[in-house]
């Protein structure tokens, strides 16, 4: 039923509790390939002074963060335990819930498992949530877990 399923990744442990359902969904069904996803948003340079700013700045600095987000992608792989299951990565940089959104309707993605604090009300509104961004605009399902110890996050 699953092919191919996206996990996005921020490199907290509270997104790595999904691994181990991953594993286990990986294990039951014939999916081909997971794609481990770290978004990087842009970074943003500002002058504090009247001096120009170097424009090589910001991209030497976007450029090591995505090379880290790469890092870290290649070390989560190492860490998974399933046999024969193919494993990509993929570093984007960009607005994350948009981003992953796009990743999945341009690469044929068949489902998003993604970890979320399950905040709500308030909470929920001030801060936003990237997982619930992604439920509500993505066209194909969104496996949303809960991480241990907010189960009553408000």
């Amino acid at each position: 039923m699953y092919k191919k399923i996206m996990i996005p990744l921020d490199g907290s442990p509270l997104a790595e509790c999904v691994l181990p359902h991953v594993e286990a969904i990986a294990g039951g069904c014939p999916v081909r390939e997971l794609v481990l996803v770290r978004v990087v948003e842009p970074e943003r340079v500002y002058s504090v002074s009247n001096s120009p700013i170097d424009p090589n700045l910001a991209a030497a600095r976007e450029s090591e963060r995505k090379k880290a987000a790469e890092d870290y992608l290649l070390d989560v792989v190492a860490r998974l335990d399933e046999p024969g299951l193919v494993c990509e990565i993929k570093t984007i940089v960009g607005g994350v819930a948009e981003s992953l959104v796009d990743y999945c309707v341009e690469n044929e993605i068949d489902l998003i498992i993604i970890a979320t604090h399950g905040h709500s009300g308030v909470t929920r509104w001030v801060r936003g949530s990237v997982a619930d961004k992604i439920l509500r605009s993505s066209r194909i399902p969104v496996l949303m877990i809960r991480a241990p110890g907010t189960e009553n996050a408000m």
